[in-house]
């Protein structure tokens, strides 16, 4: 269905300005900001929703609802906004975690006007970062995003939250410089001076131009994702952040960077892709490994679930790097199942935190009797994290590793090290993952923890969010088409962009000899 109503600006600027006029509603204890702020986000989910289902074609891997302005013509700037496979899939998940982040955030009293009006402020910067189809645009949306998270964090934190939240505003500044430069060499490399993505794809730039901007973005982006070793911001934020701000945190933001890595680096470089693929594939097993290994020597659970997260994205980076579009695919739907099992985990460890008042597993333990609500949900959303066929994370690693395993881009005994390098790290999550569940739920009580305290289990509202999370969890793993079908065009379209020879034969004739 074609529409002249401009959606996509009313999608990023509607959470904007809705939430300009918070600081002057009359609410001495946050009651009404709380509704209001959720009636907001609501709303926002449901014109997203609204807008996808009827004008999106998933068969088309074309842009669509295309928006395009003059904005600042001596700079080449336009106000574009548009969607496509790589797009839609990553604003609905903003939408669903942002709005539940803030149904999260019932119980927050500190400051809840200028909290509620955070959370409004980094709902649109997410799903203008999605939406940009301008460089400019998206650096703009980019750095919208960092400010509100940084005062998140650092407000309504732990006790070393000012120390987390500077790592994460110096890591994530110094990645969005790289971010800028590439912008910057694209833009007035070609031979027309544009910052629009649809221009700079038709300019015929030199291979070291394309080089230095791939290399550029790759660190750029590979610091939100995290890419390793770009990650050591990442464990401390979380571990200081609140629930619902580690919810989107690990939830949304960590996909800016891998969406980043389609958009830019595969999309619009695809030659640039072709020569550094096989240094994406060695650096998402280092990842995989590295997370897992990392995530099973924390005795923080917050820091445990962190460091899982960075074994998680690194199954992406490997999916990007198998240049097929079955990869691919296992790319975007690990992104999709990832940010709901960590806003899963993280919601309900904040659950955990507000009746024990502890992150420490070595001072958890016997909580399953007393929780055994909460037991259920942490054990399934800890299966769906080890990829327990069924649910999500299967899906999504066995894609990956498939995609990986029959691509034509590398050799035999590249493919074989990859794959093995990665289920080792497989191995180590699931050890990890019941762990958690050893620690917190099973064995004896800790009587310092309870005290003679008894716990409430989950509340309704607590109930609601998690149960959202989880059936489209066990959805997709039941049918991975639900989203699949959203992105394979796309995917599929980008992919033979993509030249395949001169790495087939640079790695087939190594592992030959």
């Amino acid at each position: 269905m074609i529409t002249e109503f401009p959606w996509l600006t009313l999608l990023f600027l509607f959470p904007l300005i809705a939430a300009l006029p918070i600081p002057w509603i009359p609410d001495k204890e946050g009651k009404t900001v709380r509704w209001y702020a959720l009636g907001v986000g609501l709303l926002e989910f449901i014109f997203i929703t609204y807008s996808f289902w009827h004008f999106y074609d998933p068969q088309s891997p074309d842009l669509q609802l295309v928006e395009s302005y003059s904005w600042l013509p001596q700079l080449g700037m336009h106000w574009s906004l548009a969607v496509d496979g790589l797009s839609w899939p990553l604003v609905l998940l903003s939408a669903l975690v942002t709005t539940l982040a803030i149904l999260a955030s019932w119980k927050v009293s500190h400051k809840p006007r200028l909290y509620f009006f955070l959370l409004l402020v980094i709902y649109s910067a997410q799903v203008g970062v999605f939406l940009a189809q301008d460089l400019l645009l998206f650096f703009l949306m980019w750095e919208l995003e960092l400010v509100p998270a940084y005062l998140l964090l650092s407000i309504w934190g732990g006790e070393r939250c000012r120390y987390a939240a500077t790592k994460f505003i110096l890591y994530t500044a110094a990645g969005s410089l790289f971010i800028l430069v590439a912008a910057f060499v694209l833009a007035f490399a070609g031979e027309r001076t544009s910052f629009e993505l649809s221009q700079l794809a038709l300019n015929d730039y030199s291979q070291s131009v394309q080089n230095l901007a791939y290399v550029a973005f790759l660190i750029g982006f590979g610091v939100k994702l995290p890419l390793f070793p770009l990650h050591t911001w990442l464990p401390d934020a979380h571990s200081e952040a609140p629930a619902p701000v580690s919810a989107i945190l690990a939830g949304v933001l960590l996909k800016m960077g891998g969406y980043g890595l389609l958009r830019m680096n595969v999309e619009l470089l695809p030659e640039s892709h072709q020569n550094f693929a096989p240094i994406l594939a060695i650096l998402g097993v280092i990842g995989i490994l590295y997370g897992s290994l990392a995530a099973w020597a924390q005795t923080n659970l917050k820091r445990r679930i962190a460091y899982s997260s960075v074994a998680q994205m690194g199954f992406v980076l490997v999916g990007i790097a198998s240049v097929s579009t079955l990869g691919i695919n296992g790319a975007l739907l690990q992104m999709i199942s990832h940010g709901l099992i960590a806003a899963l985990l993280f919601l309900l460890i904040g659950a955990l935190y507000e009746r024990t008042q502890t992150l420490k597993l070595d001072l958890m333990g016997g909580l399953g009797k007393q929780l055994p609500v909460t037991f259920a949900f942490f054990t399934t959303g800890s299966m769906a994290a080890l990829a327990l066929p069924g649910l999500s994370g299967f899906v999504a690693e066995l894609m990956v590793f498939l995609g990986f395993t029959t691509s034509d881009f590398y050799g035999t005994t590249f493919q074989s090290i990859i794959i093995l390098t990665a289920t080792v790290g497989i191995i180590f999550s699931a050890i990890y993952s019941l762990a958690n569940l050893r620690q917190i739920f099973f064995g004896s009580v800790n009587q310092e923890t309870v005290k003679e305290k008894i716990w409430s289990d989950l509340s309704p509202r607590e109930g609601f969010i998690v149960t959202c999370l989880l059936v489209l969890i066990i959805g997709i793993g039941i049918y991975p088409k639900l989203i699949t079908n959203v992105f394979e065009a796309k995917v599929t379209a980008m992919t033979a962009q993509v030249p395949q020879t001169q790495v087939i034969a640079s790695v087939s004739s190594t592992s030959e000899t």
